[in-house]
């Protein structure tokens, strides 16, 4: 049917494919028009959007990369260009760092790489052949693209963690040598009071102290160095980027992208490597012996450190994976504990429905479950394949075996209180009561070592977390974290902004605590320091935990009406 208004299409020549006199449309070969050779299109490539001259459509049909392609004849191609495969201007200037001769063309989706055909020819055909793209065909889609912004905003953050990194290293050099000058100037005090026999021992200490001082400064040159040097890169490429994208260069946009994310992996190399220095805050200890007996000792005393640890690390979380636990039960899935037996398997404790529930990640869903006749509150890992959970109102601690798709119960531990939270840390469990108010801790068959309580220190402490060093303690009634050591000496207390619930503990000894009535979770430096909210609203977060294997925090979101119930995996890359 003719469309009024419009011509219908002629049959094509044999050659020129023309339509009309005055309003010859012709088409020619694309591949060939890049090199500056005008030849006649004889087809239509549907996968590469391009007109192909005779020897380029025979070729296309036999190389590896497009053998497989959909090919029209010149009967059945698109007589006109399509504005919508219009490519990028092909004005390549970037050589191939492997041929020098070429310039780069191509982009391996698979690899990650900018090649030249040279490269694509010897390294990217392989049975199956990669995912290689002309540039031009894909650079377009990069103009104001999700990826720009996201690898803006990762140089802008790497950016921000190097300067970071050299501020804290800067103020914790400024720290060391601080102490080592009020070091030097006790030395000088002590000095006075003994005779001159002790003269050789006090250059010796002297000198411990200024080689410590010359290995500070290098230490802080080094890290300037590399800081500056990163910031200074970063800049360029974000610079680069941005005036790429504003000329809608798009190649050289396309490219700068790319060498921006190689470069961002290579300098968060750097500047995690610079981060990992030790800088020592010392202090002068007089030895007591030479002070009441020069005469039989042999040393002016000691140079003792103390390792200094820069601000919170810079972690940025985002929300990586949910799963649902909506309609799995009759009632809301209300989780209060949760751990993690492999990378793979969750165990939780669902406080609502009496139940501890084994959770595939991987799967998103559960895959074993053991109902009590009481309500669970809080659960360690023992091993691989056991854990311990507290049942507060039964008075008990209950041990359950747990296989791949089953969970069991070994064996019931009484004890004397409501217990709530439970850890477990090399082969001792730390437990807390709320009624009585108290932490304990014990061995796993029961044997209580130690006990803390007291109205002062806890009124409701519902979770505990371990580490090789100390206990951290969340009070809901009192809103505070209190670290212990093991020796059930209290060392130290934090005052939260809102009642504290679940809390888990990094490898670097960072604590997070989740905050049910403000829907947060909180990120706390171990010496209570330094602190910063990490996520926000989640819906009442009771239970949180830290897998240091694959720098993911777990945690939950639940309403009453059971329309909000997940568990919720938040990533970070530090």
């Amino acid at each position: 049917m003719a469309v009024p208004g419009k011509k219908p299409y002629k049959q094509f020549s044999s050659s020129t494919l023309s339509m009309g006199s005055d309003e010859d449309l012709k088409v020619y070969c694309q591949p060939c028009d890049r090199d500056g050779l005008t030849l006649p299109a004889y087809g239509y490539c549907t996968n590469c959007s391009e007109h192909l001259c005779e020897t380029c459509f025979r070729a296309h049909r036999r190389h590896t990369l497009s053998r497989h392609h959909n090919l029209l004849d010149k009967i059945s191609m698109p007589p006109t260009l399509s504005t919508a495969t219009q490519r990028q201007p092909d004005n390549f200037t970037n050589p191939c760092p492997k041929h020098n001769a070429e310039m780069v063309k191509f982009y391996c989706h698979d690899h990650k790489a900018l090649l030249c055909s040279v490269c694509v020819t010897l390294e990217h055909t392989a049975t199956p052949p990669c995912n290689v793209n002309y540039i031009p065909d894909i650079s377009g889609k990069t103009i104001n693209s999700n990826e720009y912004q996201d690898v803006l905003t990762e140089l802008s953050d790497l950016a921000e963690r190097s300067n970071k990194t050299l501020q804290d290293m800067k103020e914790m050099n400024v720290v060391s040598n601080k102490s080592l000058m009020e070091t030097l100037t006790h030395i000088m005090k002590f000095r006075t009071k003994i005779n001159e026999r002790l003269d050789e021992l006090e250059r010796q200490v002297k000198e411990a102290a200024k080689v410590i001082q010359e290995d500070n400064i290098k230490i802080f040159k080094s890290v300037e160095t590399v800081c500056r040097d990163v910031s200074k890169s970063l800049k360029s490429s974000s610079d680069a980027i941005k005036h790429f994208n504003a000329s809608k260069e798009a190649n050289d946009l396309f490219m700068e992208l790319k060498h921006a994310e190689q470069m961002i992996k290579e300098y968060e190399q750097k500047v995690d490597k610079v981060s990992e220095f030790e800088v020592k805050e010392y202090n002068f200890e007089p030895n007591e012996a030479i002070s009441n007996l020069l005469n039989k000792e042999m040393s002016l005393g000691t140079l003792k450190g103390r390792t200094l640890h820069p601000d919170l690390k810079y972690r940025r979380f985002s929300q990586m994976d949910i799963i649902c636990m909506k309609r799995q039960d009759k009632d809301t899935c209300i989780i209060t504990g949760m751990t993690l037996l492999t990378p793979d398997l969750l165990i939780i404790t669902d406080y609502q429905n009496r139940a501890i529930k084994m959770v595939e990640i991987s799967k998103k869903s559960v895959q074993a479950r053991h109902n009590f006749d009481s309500d669970p509150w809080d659960v360690t890992s023992i091993s691989q394949n056991e854990v311990a959970v507290t049942l507060p109102f039964n008075l008990t601690i209950q041990f359950l075996s747990v296989s791949r798709n089953k969970i069991k119960i070994k064996h019931t531990l009484k004890v004397d209180g409501e217990c709530h939270g439970i850890s477990f840390h090399k082969d001792k469990m730390v437990v807390s009561f709320c009624n009585p108010a108290k932490v304990q801790i014990m061995l796993i068959n029961g044997t209580v070592i130690q006990t803390i309580q007291g109205e002062i220190i806890f009124k409701d402490p519902l979770y505990i977390t371990t580490s090789d060093n100390c206990i951290f303690v969340s009070d809901l009634t009192m809103k505070t974290v209190t670290k212990l050591n093991w020796q059930s000496e209290v060392k130290g207390k934090y005052v939260c902004t809102a009642n504290p619930h679940g809390l888990t503990m990094s490898d670097d000894g960072t604590v997070y605590v989740c905050y049910c009535d403000n829907n947060t979770i909180e990120e706390i430096s171990e010496d209570f320091s330094k602190e910063q909210v990490v996520v926000k609203d989640i819906q009442n977060p009771q239970a949180v935990y830290w897998s240091a294997e694959t720098c993911t925090l777990f945690t939950n979101s639940w309403d009453y009406t059971g329309e909000d119930n997940f568990i919720k995996l938040f990533k970070t890359s530090k």
